[in-house]
């Protein structure tokens, strides 16, 4: 129920985080890989959005070292 509420929040205001995967995933822990996974991201240089709330931001600071971030 709060996810829901938070989503809708980040979407009522149009705030949107835009990041790039840069390193590759190779030889990397594997809850890195499904934390990358989760962002949306496959495959080296592949960029995706998602809104602007604080779980997209602490998904991305725990891979800050593998994506770049778009503001």
């Amino acid at each position: 129920m709060a996810d829901n509420k938070v989503n809708n929040q980040a979407e009522t205001t149009g705030k949107t985080v835009t990041f790039t995967l840069v390193r590759s995933t190779i030889r990397s822990r594997a809850d890195h890989k499904q934390t990358i996974a989760s962002l949306g991201l496959h495959h080296l240089r592949q960029s995706n959005t998602l809104p602007d709330n604080p779980a997209v931001r602490g998904m991305i600071k725990y891979v800050r070292h593998w994506v770049k971030v778009e503001e």
